[in-house]
């Protein structure tokens, strides 16, 4: 679906309360399957995303139900080793989260089966989970260059000192449930900070897993020796969803809006340190915990922009909202540098080369880099026609900049911004 976006006349007030986490969503609803007993999600968040979890977790025998009105998500968990073979290969659609937590769950679990997905997914690099679960004897074959489909069938597993390459939360996760059937500790080593999220959700159920001790970043996990505990939370709100309506608060004048309840584990506030770093009128108020999650109401004011320089693990921080950083990047006064920022290119689309295709149809100078990019920011003129590229954060990322463009923009697959946040919107008056 195309959608033509004019500049926003209102400023933005009031305050927005969102659906869940789609981290968090995919972790509770996937890690509720494999406990004992049933567990109560609320705010879970129902987008495209979640949906082909929970179509996988359904071929694979776990019941469960879910209240669209309410985002009340109730799941009967079967056991780390209770899934049943599905007669069909499971289909992850776009979601690489999906594929990739699966891919350790079935191989703790030991059921056969294949996962698959989109052309886009299919396309996505495996081998990061492919490798380190083939060292721990998983028996897992690929399609060539280590891409989905992924075929896995029954096999012991045992642990490995592991060191990924790329600080990734993803990978993290599928090699820490995998740890959970293996037979003695395994240690997994980053090059950088990633998100926590498994470690912390995990552990709460009863899971023995235990972060390294800084300056290192990783984890140990031991084999589980009781089930794990069924879930009863409520989960925080996607930071990744809020940045935008945050950058959109910060360019749109007037504006004073207010998010609520947004999770703002410091694995994933980077977006809000580098907004900061170029004037943002950003405050987090009534912090507190909320399962196992730091949360916060984050008020965001307008303010002008300037440019900045983002690199190291700040991008790991911020690894999804760059979509959205690039629109305030292009509305700041000054030249934004990104580098380190190369795992850009292998999200649902390449985000440097795909948004930098987009900003320059709208009038906006800016340089790729191998790992990056340079953004000359000041304004957006606008007037033109750009591609989503099946891609929802490039989509929302779009809609931004039409918001203070000069002329109007119109957005080709617009409405591929479903698969994490179809309130989207609606919140934004488009």
């Amino acid at each position: 679906m195309d959608k033509t976006i004019a500049a926003r006349t209102a400023p933005l007030v009031g305050e927005y309360f969102p659906q869940g986490d789609k981290s968090l969503s995919h972790r509770a609803l996937l890690f509720a399957s494999l406990a004992e007993g049933t567990s109560v999600i609320r705010r879970f968040l129902v987008g495209g995303v979640t949906r082909a979890m929970l179509r996988c977790l359904r071929q694979l025998g776990v019941n469960w139900t879910l209240d669209e009105d309410a985002h009340v998500l109730t799941v009967e968990g079967r056991g780390l080793h209770g899934f049943t073979a599905p007669e069909e290969p499971l289909n992850c659609g776009n979601s690489a989260t999906t594929l990739r937590l699966l891919a350790g769950a079935v191989a703790a679990a030991g059921v056969p089966c294949v996962l698959t997905g989109s052309e886009g997914l299919c396309r996505r690099p495996m081998g990061r989970i492919v490798e380190p679960l083939r060292a721990m004897g998983a028996d897992v074959s690929a399609a060539e260059g280590d891409r989905a489909p992924l075929a896995f069938r029954p096999a012991a597993l045992h642990p490995i000192a592991y060191s990924l390459p790329v600080a990734s939360a993803q990978v993290k996760s599928c090699l820490l449930l995998a740890a959970l059937a293996a037979d003695g500790p395994t240690a997994l080593t980053e090059p950088g900070p990633s998100r926590d999220h498994t470690e912390r959700m995990l552990a709460a159920m009863g899971a023995a897993i235990k972060p390294l001790d800084p300056p290192a970043y990783g984890a140990v996990a031991l084999p589980l020796t009781a089930p794990l505990r069924p879930l009863d939370l409520e989960l925080p709100g996607d930071i990744s969803s809020a940045a935008f309506l945050i950058v959109a608060a910060t360019l749109v004048p007037g504006s004073d809006f207010t998010l609520r309840r947004i999770g703002v584990n410091p694995t994933r506030t980077g977006i809000l340190d580098a907004l900061r770093a170029m004037g943002a009128d950003i405050t987090l108020l009534d912090e507190t915990t909320l399962a196992g999650e730091p949360v916060a109401d984050i008020r965001v004011r307008y303010a002008p922009l300037v440019a900045t320089t983002v690199s190291g693990d700040l991008v790991v921080r911020m690894i999804d909202e760059f979509p959205a950083f690039m629109i305030a990047a292009a509305c700041a006064r000054g030249v934004t540098a990104v580098r380190d920022a190369a795992e850009l290119r292998t999200k649902e689309s390449d985000r440097i080369a795909g948004m930098a295709a987009n900003l320059c149809a709208v009038g906006v100078e800016i340089h790729e880099q191998p790992d990056g990019f340079d953004i000359f920011g000041g304004a957006i003129p606008g007037g033109a026609t750009v591609d989503a590229h099946g891609d929802h954060r490039v989509a929302m990322s779009l809609a931004l900049a039409a918001l203070v463009a000069k002329r109007p923009i119109t957005i080709a697959g617009f409405d591929i911004l479903a698969e994490s946040f179809p309130d989207f919107p609606t919140v934004l008056g488009l």
